[in-house]
Formats: C-alpha cells, sequence, structure tokens
C-alpha cells in the first residue's frame, strides 16, 4: 500500500467536474514504412512493458466516508484491454478535426474505479498517419517522470527492443475498510505536530517574500493579472491545438541573446499571445502573468513515481511591443520569480494536504467552482506555461517514429489556457489546451508560435552586441 500525500492528494482530492487534474501527450506516428503496424502493434507494446510502469496497475482506495488519506494498491482485478481503446477515422482527418476529438477525450476525467491512465489510438489522419493520445493523473506523473514513462515505452530505433519479462503478476487481496480507517487513524495523531511545522513554514515563506516585493525587480505575484479572454468561469469541455518550432532556431535566439531556453520558450509565448490578443482586440494594458511549473526532482528523488512540482510566476511583458525588449523583461521576471521560488522553498516543511486531511482541500475546491469564484475573482494568473526537457533523439513506436509530441497539462483557478512545450528531437512540440466556452478556437493562437520565434530571431540578430546587460 502507497499512501497518497502531498501534491498528489491535492490533485487527487481538488478534482471538480471543471478542474481536471489529468496531464495528457498527443503523439502523431507515420507508420507507412511499418508492415501490419496497427492497434494490435501498439496493445503489445503495452503488454510486454506494462510491469516497467508499476503506476499503470494500481488501483485508488478512497478512505471511508472520505475521511482521511487515500492508498494506492496493485490492482487485483487489472485488464490492459480497460485502458487502451481505438477510434478509425475516415482515412483524411485534418488537424481542426482531430483537435475537436482530442479535446472531446481530455475534457472528461479518468475513471477512478480503475488506475488511473488511459491511452487512445486514433487512425485515419491524413497521409496515413496515426496518434496516440494517452491521459494520465496527474497523481502519479509529472512532466520529468512522464519522459520516463516514454522511455520505458518506446524505443530509440525502429528495432523494437527485447524487454525481459517482469515477474508474475499477483497483487495481494485488497485492504479492508477497517484497515483503511486505522492506517489514518495513526496518521491524525500527528497532524498537531505537522500542523505547527506548516504554521512555521508559512511565516517562514512570508518573511522571505515580503521583502522581494519592493525591490526593482519584484517577482510577479499571484492576482496581479489581468483579465483576458482566457479568464473566466471554466466549464468541463475543452478543445485543444498544436504548434511546433525548430529547436535549432530557439537554441540559436539563446546563444545570440545570452538567455536560457526558457527564457526564449516563455518569451515566444508572449509574443504570440501578444499577437493573437491585438488581432482581437483585447490586449491589456498591464503585462499578461503565466504561472510557470519547476521540477523539484534532485537525485534523491530522481526516480520516485508521482509529483515532485511547484510553481512560480512571471510577468510575459506583453505590454512591450519589441520582441527584444520583451526577451530581457521576461528574462529579469523568470530569475525574479525562480529565485523567489527558491527561498520559498527552504520554508516548505509539510503541504496542506499533509497537515490537514486531504478532504478539507478537496471541499474548499468544491466551494470555489460551486460559488462561481473563477469568474468572480480577480485573475490568479493568465495563463500556465510549462517546458518539459525531452530527449535529444527520436522515439518509436513498435517500429514507427513518432514525428511530434505534443503534451497537455490541467486548467483550474479560472486560467482557461494552459501551453505545454516538449522538446522533441530537434523541435519544440507546443500543446494548447483551451477550456472550449472561453477560447473555442485556439487555432488562430497556435498558429502565431512560429511568426513569434521569427519576430523574435530576426530582432535578436542585429542587436546582439547592444543588448543590455544582466539586471541580476
Amino acid at each position: 500500500m502507497r499512501r497518497v500525500v502531498g501534491p498528489d492528494a491535492a490533485f487527487l482530492t481538488g478534482e471538480t467536474p471543471e478542474w481536471h487534474f489529468h496531464v495528457s501527450a498527443l503523439q502523431i506516428l507515420d507508420p507507412t514504412a511499418v508492415p501490419g503496424f496497427g492497434f494490435e502493434a501498439l496493445r503489445a507494446v503495452f503488454a510486454r512493458r506494462i510491469h516497467l510502469i508499476p503506476q499503470f496497475r494500481w488501483k485508488l482506495l478512497e478512505p471511508p466516508l472520505g475521511l482521511g488519506w487515500s492508498f494506492f494498491v496493485d490492482d487485483p482485478d487489472f485488464d490492459l484491454d480497460d485502458h487502451l481503446h481505438h477510434v478509425a477515422l475516415g482515412g483524411s482527418c485534418d488537424r481542426y478535426e482531430l483537435g475537436r476529438l482530442v479535446g472531446d477525450l481530455i475534457g472528461y476525467k479518468i475513471d477512478r474505479r480503475r488506475p488511473l491512465w488511459e491511452a487512445w489510438f486514433i487512425e485515419g489522419l491524413e497521409g496515413g498517419r496515426v496518434a496516440v493520445l494517452t491521459k494520465i493523473h496527474h497523481s502519479v506523473i509529472d512532466g520529468q517522470s512522464g519522459v520516463d514513462v516514454a522511455s520505458a515505452l518506446y524505443d530509440l530505433t525502429p528495432e523494437v527492443r527485447e524487454v525481459p519479462e517482469g515477474p508474475e503478476y499477483r497483487p495481494p487481496p485488497l485492504p479492508s475498510p477497517w484497515e483503511l480507517s486505522a492506517r489514518n487513524a495513526v496518521r491524525m495523531v500527528g497532524l498537531p505536530l505537522h500542523l505547527a511545522r506548516l504554521g512555521r513554514g508559512l511565516v517562514g515563506q512570508a518573511v522571505a517574500t515580503v521583502p522581494r516585493a519592493f525591490t526593482k525587480h519584484a517577482p510577479a505575484m499571484p492576482f496581479q493579472a489581468p483579465h483576458t479572454p482566457f479568464n473566466g468561469q471554466l466549464t468541463p469541455r475543452r478543445t485543444f491545438a498544436m504548434a511546433s518550432l525548430p529547436l535549432d532556431i530557439v537554441k540559436q535566439v539563446k546563444s545570440q541573446a545570452g538567455v536560457k531556453v526558457n527564457d526564449v520558450v516563455l518569451a515566444v509565448c508572449s509574443g504570440a499571445l501578444r499577437s493573437y490578443l491585438q488581432e482581437h482586440h483585447e490586449l491589456p494594458v498591464k503585462p499578461l502573468v503565466a504561472q510557470v511549473p519547476i521540477s523539484t526532482r534532485t537525485d534523491a528523488n530522481r526516480s520516485d513515481i508521482g509529483t515532485h512540482v511547484g510553481s512560480m510566476f512571471a510577468s510575459l511583458a506583453t505590454h512591450l511591443a519589441s520582441p527584444l525588449d520583451r526577451l530581457y523583461a521576461v528574462r529579469d521576471s523568470a530569475a525574479a520569480g525562480k529565485d523567489l521560488f527558491g527561498k520559498v522553498a527552504v520554508h516548505q516543511g509539510v503541504g496542506l494536504t499533509d497537515a490537514l486531511p486531504p478532504a478539507l482541500f478537496g471541499a474548499a475546491a468544491r466551494t470555489w467552482s460551486a460559488a462561481h469564484l473563477d469568474a468572480r475573482t480577480p485573475p490568479i494568473y493568465n495563463v500556465i506555461i510549462s517546458n518539459v526537457a525531452g530527449p535529444p533523439v527520436d522515439f518509436y513506436v513498435a517500429g514507427a517514429r513518432i514525428e511530434s509530441m505534443y503534451p497537455t497539462g490541467p486548467l483550474l483557478y479560472g486560467g482557461g489556457l494552459n501551453i505545454t512545450v516538449f522538446s522533441n528531437g530537434d523541435t519544440l512540440d507546443v500543446g494548447l489546451i483551451t477550456c472550449r466556452d472561453l477560447i473555442p478556437d485556439p487555432w488562430p493562437l497556435a498558429d502565431a508560435f512560429r511568426p513569434a520565434l521569427d519576430e523574435l530571431a530576426d530582432a535578436v540578430r542585429p542587436a546582439t552586441r547592444t543588448r543590455p546587460r544582466k539586471s541580476r
């Protein structure tokens, strides 16, 4: 048995009909040179390698009456066919039809009666291509561990590698409700100590935050974001779009401007968002604010299953017309946000779901949604932007090369847009998920990414020798 604590517990208890805490990835494959490739080939890959991904056979057991913490156990009734699905389209499905289908599939929660993942094999795309959409609950995966899952399932060459068979799968009987209650009762005894540690940590975080809020380059903070069409009352409906960027141009901008790849990614997102909002005559005077997830994985927890992610806030400087000025403003804001994150993390002794029963967190999330506070409070942020570093090589599935891999993250707190960037070989693949009732058509925004990168590359080249020095 594995007790669900920390952010994983928050992801489980914080789900509402409008907030879905699963992460997804759409992979586009070219199987035209692979005889016999199809749904059964994909199924065979999962069947041979499922033992390499133990969380794919974990069943969630929730505590009786919702009192206490949930547990993951090996599912005695695990059936791979409950998780793999096949969709055959007409043979000429374009990107818009695919985006609508992916949005529909992402727009419902994963069935909690089974291990918290599913995969969809979608055939009938243009050019004979196929797609694989995976959905995995955030409580058992984050961006970096998702790369590990892909490395276990997929190959680095067209040749399918041999994987040793795992031990016979013989899960023990499920624990009784009385055993779950007893285990949680023992943990409840330590809550006063955890609560005291939480209080000390919050005081330390406040002491670390306040002085930095009044510096010249103060980090962006929650509730400083302007209102945009992306912000409002979320509904369960989703829609999806995608874009790809050449990694060599991104690295060229990074080198010429003397910034980091993540700074370039944020600046490109800023340029695309600015262009999109200008086109719709809705560009705010104040700069947009992004929530940026940060991996907290270290060598000590590198292989842990679950979530090791924090977040910082960064200004996207969308009020600046010059792409070069935006790049350096974004760089400074991201540096300030990361510095604050590091100082605050030192005082992160325990999380809310460690010091309080997770049911309280769930009740707060449901109250927020039921009161429609997404639309009635100032935006906490405008957009979530996540940048996940993938391997600099190609992946193959049963011999078919994955041409593109577009990840997506969840929407929450009135933020109807999530942009997730994944380095895939020699490209950066960008997945956009939106709330369909806020942004019905995300494709114009997706199509603004490549022009935003080109604009930034053109601006950096002649200005390299006169760029401003780092201000931090």
